[in-house]
């Protein structure tokens, strides 16, 4: 059975990648953000998939129009030999701590409203919702999500959420994401079992017992032995040296150093700053947030880090490139709003897996019906 995925708030993809890879079959994308939807699209100019309906930087409020949507997709009503599934991550700076913080009302925060609401009317068999942890723990925030599950709860959906560390999917960050995922009881029945996060590949107790460094003098291009009780496949330096990142197309996508005494007087590893960060090589990175006054520095060289290095430090495949002819602030945006393309992936592994089985168990009783 095909298992159709409609994208939304796609951003340059991490996300839909992970779900590809999964099997699940991408049918369309939308991006309102023409700049990352043609980003969206150079990155897999070289893949074969296709989408079934296309692309669209349509308003995705416009979706929410019957005529509209009857038009898009003229065979989504067709599910017989179908299981359909939304994917989307809404913007999330008016959730995030580091962000507007105006919550539901905020620019982006409606838009959270406007993925439910389209869920609830255009009624897919499963969705997925990724956002900021905020949204889950901030108290005013959480009030907002608790009101829009109810909404999803009445509308028939069985939801399921958790708060998912990149690092424990082995991605070279530490960053938490808000995952809920709803199954349509119409479809799945109303004895739904699930549990988020079966493809993990570390434990955070596991994480926490190696003896990660801190922090070393600064050394221009020095060499740094790796030390023995940590995991290297969550270091910086691995997926350096993985993603051959000094080869890559965006390896001299790279802010002009200036004239600042802080590329050179931080040393490798001190993440405390409010600002500047420099990561260490042999440790895993803070969150990859590029944008709101945050300047993350290369460890042994005397700059910031460049878009392929961002890219690894996402867990990207070193064959994944950001379109070269971007401005250097949208790349850097695009690539640190993504979700970790690792995590991405496990919660999509858990979800092929889950439905697959579903189905296989489905057809299963329907052939020893038939038998009897």
């Amino acid at each position: 059975m095909d298992i159709e995925v409609f994208s939304f708030f796609s951003g340059l993809g991490f996300l839909d990648l992970g779900f590809e890879d999964a099997g699940f079959n991408i049918v369309f994308v939308n991006e309102n953000n023409n700049m990352f939807l043609n980003a969206y699209k150079y990155a897999r100019r070289n893949q074969v998939h296709k989408c079934k309906y296309g692309y669209s930087n349509e308003d995705v409020r416009k979706y929410l129009d019957d005529e509209f949507w009857a038009n898009s997709f003229r065979d989504y009503n067709n599910q017989e030999k179908k299981i359909i599934g939304f994917i989307g991550g809404p913007p999330c700076p008016d959730f995030s701590k580091a962000g507007k913080n105006q919550g539901e009302f905020g620019n982006n925060g409606q838009l959270t409203s406007v993925y439910i609401n389209l869920i609830i009317q255009r009624t897919p068999d499963f969705f997925v919702l990724e956002n900021v942890k905020g949204l889950y723990q901030t108290k005013k925030h959480k009030m907002f999500y608790e009101r829009m599950k109810r909404k999803l709860y009445k509308a028939g959906y069985s939801l399921f959420d958790s708060i998912e560390n990149a690092l424990e999917y082995g991605t070279p960050q530490y960053r938490d994401r808000l995952i809920l995922i709803g199954f349509r009881r119409k479809t799945f029945g109303k004895n739904i079992h699930y549990a988020i996060g079966t493809h993990k590949v570390y434990s955070m107790e596991n994480i926490k017992q190696c003896e990660w460094p801190t922090t070393n003098e600064f050394e221009v291009e020095n060499d740094r032995i790796l030390p023995s009780n940590v995991i290297e496949e969550l270091t910086v330096e691995h997926w350096f040296r993985k993603n051959d990142v000094r080869h890559h197309l965006n390896a001299g996508d790279c802010f002009n150093i200036i004239a600042n005494d802080k590329f050179y007087t931080i040393q490798e590893g001190d993440t405390s700053g409010k600002s500047f960060k420099r990561l260490h090589r042999w440790r895993y990175s803070p969150t990859a947030a590029y944008g709101n006054n945050e300047v993350h520095l290369h460890p042994y060289e005397a700059r910031r880090l460049s878009v392929a290095e961002a890219l690894a430090i996402q867990s990207l495949p070193n064959w994944f490139e950001v379109m070269p002819t971007l401005p250097l602030s949208a790349k850097f945006k695009m690539v640190g709003n993504g979700v970790p393309y690792l995590l991405a992936k496990g919660i999509a592994l858990d979800l092929y897996g889950w439905i697959t089985e579903y189905v296989q168990k489905e057809e299963n009783q329907v052939s020893n019906t038939r038998g009897e």
